[in-house]
């Protein structure tokens, strides 16, 4: 699809993101599948990309960015809104739906983690920002932050998102944790399936819906766990009960597991 906008030279968009930030991928994907032409800078990789990100007053990516306004690209929503692209919301999944995904996606990653000896989880690989147990950790730490969310309750930081990942050391038993925020979420979801998903919660990227951070929080995770595919595949291992397109349908997904730009 081809918008007006997407031929205003005058727009001067900035992508300020990083390799394996599921939300940047999304982003770019989204922009270039539109025709919006953007600049693209890698905080990781330009020196001074990082300096320019904080000039316009952000410290975490996805940003786009005109002139001094940016918008935090984690949601879409806030993305075209930001850009000037209308246009019906998309659907969502029902929150009963999406906690049963967040499930099949635990489950899904916990398996593969079991697949990998110990110097496949703890080596560096392609671009990422971790190892593979450190990706394990992240999938597990997205869901306990949204537990921590509706259970305190208290605005979800991108801190909170990433707490203990980047501490996970060879060895750590990333497997015994993801059982415990599993159930967690089971019994979570157990004691408020009648609660109000329209409420408003203070985020990192604005105020969004209950409905909205629950979403994210499962194609978040979703993304991630294939990407721990990704990863068994290069080391030529067949995945343990590949997520299939039934698990991930209707989830607001990039469409590439793996950025290599």
């Amino acid at each position: 699809m081809q918008t007006d906008i997407a031929s205003d030279a005058r727009l001067g968009l900035r992508v300020f993101w990083a390799p394996g930030c599921t939300s940047c991928l999304r982003t770019k994907e989204y922009l270039t599948r539109n025709g919006i032409a953007f600049e693209s800078i890698n905080v990781r990789e330009d020196p001074e990309g990082m300096a320019k990100l904080r000039a316009v007053g952000a410290s975490s990516v996805p940003i786009v960015a005109r002139g001094e306004s940016f918008v935090y690209a984690q949601s879409l929503e806030d993305l075209k809104a930001f850009i000037g692209v209308a246009g019906p919301a998309e659907q969502k999944l029902s929150p009963a739906e999406l906690v049963r995904r967040i499930d099949i996606v635990l489950a899904a990653a916990m398996r593969y983690l079991v697949q990998m000896s110990d110097t496949q989880l703890d080596a560096p690989f392609r671009n990422s920002w971790a190892p593979p147990r450190g990706i394990g950790h992240h999938v597990i730490r997205i869901i306990e932050a949204y537990l921590e969310v509706v259970e305190t309750p208290c605005e979800l930081t991108y801190e909170m998102t990433m707490r203990g990942t980047y501490e996970v050391r060879p060895g750590d038993d990333v497997i015994a944790y993801g059982r415990v925020v599993r159930a967690r979420m089971q019994a979570w979801w157990a004691a408020n399936q009648g609660c109000d998903f329209s409420v408003m919660v203070p985020t990192y990227y604005d105020e969004q819906t209950l409905h909205e951070v629950l979403e994210r929080t499962t194609w978040h995770s979703a993304q991630h766990t294939r990407q721990l595919i990704v990863m068994l595949e290069s080391y030529g291992l067949v995945p343990d009960q590949p997520l299939t397109k039934a698990d991930l349908a209707g989830l607001p997904l990039p469409e590439k597991a793996w950025d290599t730009d």
